[in-house]
């Protein structure tokens, strides 16, 4: 654990729900196609498009826009699709947005942009987000917004606003000024809807951009930095997502790098083995072995980052994956549903082990079938598990006093060969700060899993260890001073043994 520096003294202002909805595991899909559309996956906005018909502008620049993008809006997600998910354990879901989609909030946002003079069709476009927020709520639901589209495009893909291949993003400094402008309206409107009645405390945080593609990464983390230090000028804890290009050590070290803050800056890998040359001429069983098998060298990746991104308070998510697989990966299978299955499993595995959330792409497509990226057809053919997450056996409530006494148990067991080990080798320590770390990461882990389920058949756990591992220890110090013996601490907060004493209580 990376002691906190003398620059870790700020107050976030958290409430206890949103620290819980901010740092539990979560477990997630993305709204694919709501308000970011994509033809692939709802063909029907597309109809009346101008230009190829590929994009958000091309839908916007044909005809009855206005009209086709708000029913669209207003259909493809609901409030039975939210209560569809929160069944099946979904407690996260991450919502793709243009900077387009909050022109109501700030019209100017749109001048001088490929979707200039455009504000009457998109302006409908913050209310229904706004509902989103508060229909998720009301399942238990956190919602991640991620910026899919910004001002020039960040990559060459029709999901980025326009059919244009061309990237404009990072040679511009107007585009890149604006998508940070864009970003502090929408994080500052995030933060006022907690003030509304009843208060909004399921936003999770917000992804600066989906998959760039940049001239340099020099460029991105110089942007990344200016706009982090912009939105937390705004609120010095507002949750961060950044996409690691496919590069995911080095985005791991980038992080590592920043200034120590007791915020959270978490890392986005997006996960797909169906699109290069590698992918299809490599069989279904070889991808899944080559993420069930622990030594091999991408689960090795994981592992390193993981480790790397806890000791700075920060994660690791997987913002984007699927069961889709290349026909050529599935060519002589004797059992195609059985290797899905085996695929999705041996993914679910890998991000259990490293990471803190995962976000299957994507929620559902309009035409019905489609097992590998839709999740709604991947579960109800089986082949994505029911439920995902932890199902308690045993209510919490009423059973504080057993949970006491295992907590004190545990401690006196894990003291014990804390105190026997470092006996070994002679020197000064002291051992009740590893005490005290141990009930600091009792009380932590508890408090994720007696956290209203609002419904929810799984119970919340703890994601986001090295981000509340960071804050305990930050705490400790400020009560009980420095000392060379903080990793006693450290030893036990997190990632100490508790949490296998504490299962039993509630069951897998």
């Amino acid at each position: 654990m990376t002691e906190s520096g003398p620059g870790l003294q700020e107050a976030l202002q958290e409430s206890p729900q949103q620290r819980l909805y901010r740092y539990r595991k979560q477990r997630g899909v993305n709204l694919g196609s709501w308000f970011v559309l994509e033809r692939w996956v709802s063909e029907s906005p597309f109809q009346g498009t101008a230009g190829s018909g590929q994009s958000d502008l091309d839908v916007a620049k044909g005809l009855h826009a206005k009209q086709v993008l708000e029913q669209h809006w207003d259909s493809w997600i609901t409030s039975s699709d939210f209560e569809w998910l929160a069944a099946r354990g979904i407690n996260t879901v991450r919502i793709p947005i243009g900077y387009y989609h909050i022109c109501a909030l700030d019209p100017s946002i749109l001048t001088r942009t490929d979707f200039d003079g455009l504000q009457h069709v998109f302006e409908g476009a913050w209310s229904r987000l706004v509902a989103a927020v508060i229909t998720a709520q009301s399942f238990g639901i956190g919602v991640l917004f991620d910026l899919h589209a910004a001002p020039g495009k960040q990559n060459k893909d029709s999901h980025s606003g326009t059919s244009s291949p061309v990237i404009s993003f990072f040679n511009s400094k107007f585009n890149m000024q604006l998508a940070i402008r864009a970003l502090r309206v929408l994080v500052t409107q995030l933060i006022a809807l907690q003030a509304h009645e009843p208060e909004f405390n399921n936003i999770v945080g917000v992804q600066l951009l989906n998959e760039p593609h940049p001239s340099s990464h020099e460029t991105l983390y110089d942007w990344y930095k200016e706009a982090i230090q912009e939105i937390r000028k705004i609120d010095s804890g507002f949750p961060i997502y950044i996409s690691d290009c496919w590069m995911t050590d080095k985005y791991a070290d980038f992080v590592a790098r920043l200034p120590s803050s007791l915020a959270l800056t978490c890392i986005d890998h997006h996960l797909y083995r169906c699109f290069t040359w590698s992918d299809i001429s490599t069989s279904a069983v070889q991808h899944t072995a080559s993420l069930a098998d622990r030594n091999s060298p991408f689960p090795q990746m994981f592992s390193r980052v993981s480790e790397k991104l806890a000791a700075s308070g920060s994660g690791l998510i997987v913002g984007e994956w699927s069961g889709a697989l290349n026909p050529g990966s599935l060519q002589g299978t004797a059992d195609e549903h059985q290797e899905r299955a085996s695929y999705i499993r041996a993914q679910l595995d890998l991000f259990e082990l490293y990471c803190a959330g995962s976000f299957f792409w994507t929620y559902k497509k309009e035409s019905p079938g489609d097992q590998g990226w839709s999740f709604r057809d991947a579960v109800e053919n089986g082949i994505f598990p029911e439920v995902v997450g932890m199902i308690p056996v045993k209510d919490h409530v009423g059973l504080s006093a057993d949970t006491n006494a295992r907590k004190v148990t545990a401690r006196n067991v894990a003291l014990g060969q804390h105190v026997s080990y470092w006996a070994r080798f002679p020197s000064y320590y002291e051992h009740w700060r590893f005490e005290a770390g141990f009930d600091q990461g009792w009380v932590a882990a508890y408090d994720f899993f007696t956290f209203d389920r609002a419904g929810q058949p799984t119970v919340s756990e703890l994601g986001f260890k090295g981000c509340i591992a960071k804050r305990k220890a930050q705490d400790h110090i400020r009560e009980n001073g420095r000392s060379s013996n903080i990793w006693e601490f450290g030893e036990c907060t997190i990632q100490g043994g508790f949490l296998f004493w504490l299962l039993p209580l509630l069951g897998r």
